[in-house]
């Protein structure tokens, strides 16, 4: 019998598992094929990575945020385990050595982005690599009922066929029942085994907050609950404006998006996460892979799509089990921006065709020409050059992601890397032949380990600090060496990427369904309509609609979100104040349904004080509405 405890304890440090992890760690390494359901915080990561190391062989990831397979990869070869990352954005022969590596090499992990399953360099490797797990993070992707389907995820079931016997281990922290059937059914589950958690977060209070003023509600509630936190708005802008807004209150605060180099994103994170930051003011990517378990308050000045991604984005709080809390701030304006959103989302077909084409030729791809190929796209100057509204593009890539035909990626944020293409006796030689490059030659082969065999990020300013050498000579130094044929060198590179999964096509055969467009636009409308019955809800447990949302129906109130503690004033149980409401329904909904409040109160069994104070409750609530002869009836 395995012990997956010692494993656990050896590079992770911890005594035991969280609830369920170990469940799911026994049932992937036996070799059964599950979807895991675990709540943002839940330790996904742990459940693959465990039964992995236990077995002989290398794991499979897949996951679509290159952020957070670059952090894993970093933290496991830190604790001495061999993993390796596939994405779009690196070059053919740095993937060419990574996928050999993971042949001959004694690697554990290959985390790859869903576009990199679908290329003939990786089906060709991958049927001689000793594979014991396929991991498929934020499994939701697959399911077009889902709020992040993608196209690419829908091509892992083929990957089964080419690994018959490798135990699919599917993750995520959001499904609904029915999209939880749907990824059993894509991934070609050999049986059904859905192992799930509740999706309650007991130490995590939910809290909306109607206010026409949401800064001046955003500094009552950051100096009314201490400690760390994420303010989430929709801009990179917002994400300026609001961190300079709190600075200027005195609330130390910084702001995270995607403009952001490489280092200074770097640099933020490390003051968040070790509190020399208070409060980080972010787009929604920033929180993904960070491991931070003291944030102490998540608020959303502006309404997420869908309550999916507002779970999973409240999810990163309190992830120590002490209380935290979860506030929406919610105006009129968000429900009119929210249906604005749905028409910029949705732009017509013929506008995204429009777009598509303009794209092609921007990047000056022929037609039939552009499969498996990256390319660098500055959208601004895109939208610029071809006078087009920014929103609209952004949607169009969106769509044609979701049918397949190409990958966009702002999160294009890659080192400078570099590998030895001689042997060390000739750079030896050359050493001695070019003292002007050897500082830099010594550097590079104290610093980085492994740079004969594969890439290795590096850091031309340590590099510089290492050598006493200006950056720019360091650059021009290692561009000499790249020349000279000494060394392979790739500058850092922040520019985002359009990856394309299908060559040019002309119009006639970009084919955009009306049918799934319709439907996909039905989908969404849904889902934010959904958000929006949940922001303006006044009567129902914030956690009960959660938790509902999600299929678990026969949950409790929490007895702490902003709904339940003005219900708690009515000084009564839940069951009595269930009990009397229940009651004053059946009264008002009989067919002499309509009543004075002296009636009302005279049917029910409960002292006439506490009657009354349910009764003008449920009318504050717009549960009972009272005509203008003042008779009350149910809304």
């Amino acid at each position: 019998m395995v012990d997956f405890t010692k494993i656990l304890f050896q590079y992770w440090g911890h005594k035991s598992f969280r609830p369920l992890q170990e469940e799911v760690v026994r049932s992937a390494y036996e070799g059964r094929d599950t979807l895991a359901l675990l709540p943002t915080g839940g330790g996904k990561s742990v459940c693959f990575q465990v039964p992995a190391l236990a077995k002989e062989g290398i794991c499979l990831v897949v996951t679509p945020l290159i952020a957070l397979m670059k952090d894993q990869v970093e933290n496991l070869n830190k604790k001495g385990i061999k993993a390796v990352a596939v994405y779009s954005g690196l070059s053919n022969r740095e993937i060419d050595i990574a996928l050999d590596n993971c042949v001959y090499g004694d690697y554990k992990f290959l985390y790859l982005s869903p576009e990199r399953l679908i290329t003939d360099m990786f089906r060709q490797r991958v049927q001689r690599m000793n594979v014991n797990l396929l991991a498929i993070d934020e499994a939701h992707c697959i399911s077009q009922w889902g709020y992040d389907f993608r196209p690419s995820y829908m091509r892992i079931a083929e990957l089964r066929t080419l690994l018959p016997d490798v135990p699919v281990l599917a993750l995520t922290a959001t499904a609904t029942p029915e999209v939880a059937q749907d990824i059993m059914a894509r991934l070609a589950f050999k049986q059904k085994n859905l192992l799930q958690k509740s999706f309650e977060r007991k130490n995590l209070v939910y809290v909306v907050r109607h206010t026409e003023d949401k800064d001046r509600e955003l500094l009552k509630i950051l100096r009314s609950i201490p400690g760390t936190g994420i303010i989430y708005v929709r801009t990179r802008k917002a994400t300026r404006d609001i961190a300079r807004f709190l600075l200027a209150n005195d609330i130390s605060a910084d702001f995270y998006n995607a403009e952001l180099s490489n280092e200074d994103r770097g640099r933020k994170q490390d003051d968040w996460k070790s509190g020399r930051t208070r409060i980080v003011v972010a787009t929604n990517a920033f929180g993904m892979g960070i491991d931070k378990p003291d944030v102490r308050c998540v608020v959303h000045i502006e309404m997420p799509d869908s309550l999916e991604a507002y779970y999973q984005e409240a999810g990163r709080g309190g992830r120590d089990e002490k209380k935290a809390y979860a506030v929406l701030l919610y105006n009129a304006a968000d429900k009119l921006n929210l249906q604005k959103r749905t028409d910029n989302s949705f732009p017509p077909i013929e506008e995204i065709k429009r777009i598509y084409q303009a794209i092609c030729t921007y990047l000056q791809i022929p037609i039939g020409a552009g499969r498996d190929a990256g390319y660098d796209f500055d959208l601004e100057k895109f939208c610029k050059r071809y006078a087009l509204s920014s929103f609209h593009t952004y949607s169009a890539l969106q769509f044609l992601q979701r049918d397949g035909y190409l990958e966009f990626s702002e999160d294009v944020h890659l080192p400078a890397r570099a590998m030895v293409l001689v042997d060390r006796e000739e750079l030896y030689k050359i050493q001695i032949s070019n003292p002007d490059l050897n500082l830099v030659v010594k550097a590079l082969l104290r610093a980085y380990g492994g740079i004969f065999s594969q890439y290795v990020g590096i850091d031309e300013d340590l590099i510089s600090r290492a050598t006493q050498l200006s950056s720019n000579v360091v650059y021009e130094s290692l561009k000499q060496l790249a020349n000279q044929k000494v060394i392979s060198y790739m500058p850092r590179k922040t520019t985002p990427l359009i990856f394309f999964t299908e060559e040019r096509l002309d119009d006639k055969n970009l084919r955009i369904s009306r049918e799934n467009y319709a439907e996909r636009k039905q989908r969404y409308i849904q889902r934010t309509e959904a958000m929006l019955t949940y922001a303006s809800s006044t009567t129902k447990c914030r956690s009960q609609q959660l938790l509902a949302y999600f299929g678990e129906v026969n949950s409790y109130r929490c007895g702490q979100c902003d709904v339940c503690l003005e219900r708690n004033e009515l000084d009564m149980s839940k069951f009595e104040f269930d009990q009397m409401r229940d009651a004053i329904k059946a009264q008002l909904s009989s067919a002499s349904h309509a009543h004075s409040v002296d009636e009302l109160v005279d049917s029910l069994d409960a002292s006439s004080d506490k009657a009354l104070r349910v009764i003008r409750w449920l009318q504050d609530n717009g549960k009972i509405k009272q005509g203008k002869d003042g008779l009350l009836t149910w809304a």
